[in-house]
């Protein structure tokens, strides 16, 4: 079987580079907000422990650096298409999740339903079972007033 430029051996199977980074990614934005400390110095640490291949390494930083600097209008974003829930209340999982899609999202390299659909999965791999929903509506009502096609 031939492979192809975007996968690469993770584990088990063959995971797409960008799924594995957004992965990476969302697990940084976690401690991150978790640990309140500085974000370099903790992706600096993150990767003392988690192996990946140089390009899921970069892809995961260039999202986490990405959202970190972000982050408050990233969270303005969140509340405002977050109906009926405070943002207080959203489990961090579900915010570190959020943040990074939102920002991939409005950075237009990725089309938005494929950030969607891995923010998807992230939730259900990482959250309770009812966040791949809210993650949905969400990310959903985001795309619809960036207006991203």
């Amino acid at each position: 079987m031939r492979s192809l430029p975007l996968l690469e051996r993770c584990g088990a199977g063959n995971v797409s580079l960008r799924t594995k980074s957004r992965e990476f990614a969302m697990q940084m934005l976690f401690q991150w907000d978790m640990s309140q400390q500085d974000f370099t110095k903790l992706e600096v640490k993150f990767w003392r422990s988690a192996k990946a291949a140089n390009k899921t390494r970069a892809f995961a930083n260039k999202l986490f650096e990405g959202a970190a600097k972000d982050v408050t209008t990233l969270d303005a974003i969140i509340v405002k298409h977050a109906d009926n829930w405070r943002f207080e209340r959203l489990a961090a999982i579900d915010r570190a999740i959020l943040r990074l899609a939102i920002h991939e999202m409005s950075g237009q390299d990725t089309p938005p339903r494929v950030v969607l659909n891995e923010a998807v999965e992230l939730a259900k791999k990482f959250s309770s079972e009812e966040s791949g929903a809210f993650v949905n509506g969400v990310l959903d009502a985001v795309h619809k007033s960036l207006n991203i096609n």
